[in-house]
């Protein structure tokens, strides 16, 4: 017997027992109908239907029939059958929005997701725990970014890659989102100026304490501010405030973010028969992350937005790569990694040897060796020269030039020497020397005004 037809009987009984107790004039007509949940007038039409067909005028007459509402055996067939091949795995929410789009499905999740549960295709959900109180999101877009990695087996038949995302806190909005073989230094450089790029700087950067983030002298206590990571150093030069979280719970709302992405993205990735590194972020960017945005991103609290535009984007990449210092060599090279970058021929001097000199290394792991605020020149990640860097005459050279080098530089129009630092200027009358000219004293000069008659010889 199922529940329809236990819970029918339930009624027949009670409603024989409230009307044997009505015949007796126990109970009048209104309370017989209060104890049957239903109103005076509905009791008299039960007492005459029983009267008349006695139980048989009391069974519901929509048992037996299909509703109306039912939804056909044919579209329950096909919409497991699609689940057990094509959707495998899938979270309900998702695996229906792809059924309304995609085939034309027009139930209900609560339906579908009842269905799976009953077909055990789907586990369901545990009990939650304890309630917590979550962070308030900022109310503008642009006071805080959260930026993190997120580890799994994003492409079909790849090892696990490291996904690097950066979303806003307000709106929950994706800027940026790539794949890469191992998070670090150059992941996180790179992710920041995709951002800073195209939307500007913002007023916080919320991250783990991973080791290109912060510096942790000892596991488990604070991480040290004054001792600044390569990230760190350029968030500090771009007046950008690096806050650190101590807890995952802390960063709940990019947690739960990596949750929707390990369930959504990886199914996507593989539905599009996509198994490349380069072909899966050119994917993302331009096909996933603003279908992603336009279902879960949401408006600020406060429309107005809180990036600072960025004027230079020159300077923002100058900022946002790997820095170091490093002394040239006796051949005019500088050592990186396992490269030897040689420097070209400049006319500011005849070399550089034991010149303190600093290296940048950019995101896409080109490299550039520069001289104070000059750059001397840019090289490939293979070492290469890519060209000799223009000289630019607003920049204080670092050094004075030397006398020679300048005579003998093709910049110098005229090819004959300078002049020594004591020659005369031009227009003067040279002096004599001394020492070569024997000169009349005072007195000389006074005796031979009073002895006219006398040469100066004789004197």
């Amino acid at each position: 017997m199922n529940r329809t037809a236990w819970l029918q009987d339930r009624r027949m009984q009670k409603f024989r027992d409230v009307l044997s107790r009505w015949d007796r004039g126990e109970l009048s007509m209104m309370e017989a109908g209060e104890l049957l949940g239903m109103s005076e007038r509905q009791f008299r039409r039960y007492r005459d239907r029983y009267e008349e067909d006695g139980l048989a005028g009391l069974i519901d007459g929509r048992l037996g029939k299909p509703s109306p509402k039912q939804v056909p055996g044919g579209a329950a067939r096909l919409m497991l059958e699609l689940y057990r091949t094509a959707y495998r795995g899938w979270n309900v929410r998702h695996f229906h929005e792809h059924l309304v789009r995609d085939h034309d499905f027009r139930w209900g999740y609560t339906w579908v997701k009842t269905q799976l549960h009953t077909a055990g295709l789907v586990e369901r959900a545990r009990k939650r725990g304890a309630h917590r109180r979550k962070r308030e999101r900022k109310p503008c877009e642009g006071m805080m970014l959260h930026q993190d990695g997120s580890t799994a087996a994003w492409l079909t038949g790849r090892p696990t890659l490291d996904l690097i995302v950066t979303m806003d806190d307000a709106t929950s909005t994706i800027y940026s989102a790539f794949l890469v073989e191992q998070e670090g230094t150059a992941s996180t450089l790179r992710a920041l100026l995709e951002v800073f790029g195209t939307k500007g700087l913002p007023l916080s950067l919320y991250t783990d304490r991973g080791s290109h983030y912060f510096v942790t002298l000892k596991a488990g206590e604070a991480v040290d501010k004054g001792q600044l990571t390569q990230v760190g150093r350029a968030l500090d030069r771009l007046g950008i405030e690096h806050i650190a979280a101590y807890s995952p719970q802390a960063r709940g709302r990019s947690e739960r973010m990596f949750g929707t992405l390990q369930d959504r993205l990886i199914k996507e990735l593989a539905k599009a028969g996509i198994s490349e590194i380069d072909a899966a972020n050119t994917w993302i960017r331009e096909v996933f992350l603003p279908a992603h945005n336009a279902r879960f991103a949401r408006l600020a609290a406060v429309p107005e937005i809180a990036f600072v535009a960025v004027a230079d984007r020159a300077t923002l990449t100058e900022s946002l790569c790997v820095q170091d210092d490093r002394v040239v060599g006796r051949d005019n090279t500088v050592s990186w990694q396992r490269l030897k970058l040689q420097l070209p021929a400049s006319p500011l001097r005849h070399h550089w040897v034991k010149a303190r000199v600093r290296v940048h290394e950019y995101p896409d792991a080109t490299l550039a060796v520069f001289h104070g605020p000059r750059c001397l020149a840019r090289y490939t990640a293979q070492g290469a020269e890519i060209a000799q860097a223009p000289t630019t005459r607003s920049v204080t050279p670092c050094s004075p030039p030397s006398r020679r080098g300048l005579a003998r530089s093709p910049l110098v129009e005229r090819a004959e020497r300078r002049p020594s630092l004591t020659a005369s200027a031009r227009g003067v009358t040279e002096r004599g020397k001394v020492g070569t000219k024997k000169r009349p004293s005072d007195r000389t000069k006074k005796l031979a005004t009073n002895r006219p008659h006398l040469t100066s010889t004789q004197v």
